[in-house]
């Protein structure tokens, strides 16, 4: 028993060592996700915490306000993610990954709200890494909600590709880039189709210890507004953020 109960600190200890804790916080003049504005073109707080194994497991939380006038009229995003990252080389590594979007909060004001379908989802996603530099990823969404224009239609499985860069320029003053590209399959004929639609961005990003800033210039296909009830993305936006 004494020999039990001297080793319990030392496994305590290893745990400690194995796991890696830490988070961000953030404020960005707009919530653009998949080039779409989930803020209303407005400004959002965000945070992250997560903690990671020295295996590469991860598990984390991430939340975003967003604009409740906006389908399905909640104030806050949530999602729950887990991954695996895989190291192929000093260079090159490869991260799997399944997130769950939770919309939370949903505005009183509006008639009926409450009792609307939900709008949660989950998906599931793989990114190829060049070091910090350079990102491509494949998600897949089994549940994906599908609208035309500020109609809810159904629920239907949806692809997105996604690749972004970013180029150190000088003394924490990088060049970034992103380009993707989202397709819903569809449910039937007519609005019911399977539609996609484009989005990227061009900006500079600077980075000093735990803070970084970064300012892009974002644009979307205009077949984006008739899949889904949030604003294109197209405009300036600056975000703050700072890691622990």
């Amino acid at each position: 028993m004494l020999l039990a109960a001297g080793a319990e600190p030392v496994r305590a200890a290893d745990l400690a060592r194995e796991l890696t804790f830490g988070g961000s916080v953030a404020f960005t003049t707009n919530y653009i996700y998949r080039g779409l504005s989930e803020s209303g073109d407005d400004p959002a707080a965000q945070a992250d915490v997560h903690v990671q194994s020295s295996a590469g497991t991860y598990v984390g939380a991430w939340g975003s306000t967003r604009d409740n006038n906006f389908e399905p009229y909640a104030d806050f995003d949530v999602e729950l993610y887990l991954g695996q990252r895989f190291d192929l080389s000093n260079v090159w590594g490869v991260t799997m990954e399944a997130r769950s979007h939770y919309y939370v909060g949903v505005a009183q004001h509006y008639a009926g709200a409450a009792h609307q379908p939900s709008d949660d989802y989950q998906q599931i996603s793989a990114s190829l890494v060049y070091l910090d530099r350079w990102t491509l990823s494949v998600t897949a969404i089994p549940n994906a909600v599908r609208y035309w224009y500020d109609q809810r239609l159904s629920r239907s499985p949806a692809w997105a590709a996604e690749t972004s860069v970013q180029w150190l320029l000088w003394r924490g003053l990088f060049l970034t880039g992103s380009a993707g590209y989202y397709y819903s399959t569809g449910t039937g004929p007519g609005i019911e189709a399977g539609l996609g639609y484009a989005y990227g961005s061009v900006g500079l990003a600077f980075e000093y210890r735990r803070l970084r800033v970064d300012v892009g210039y974002f644009a979307t296909e205009n077949q984006a507004r008739q899949m889904f009830p949030y604003p294109r993305a197209n405009r300036v936006a600056a975000t703050l953020a700072w890691r622990f």
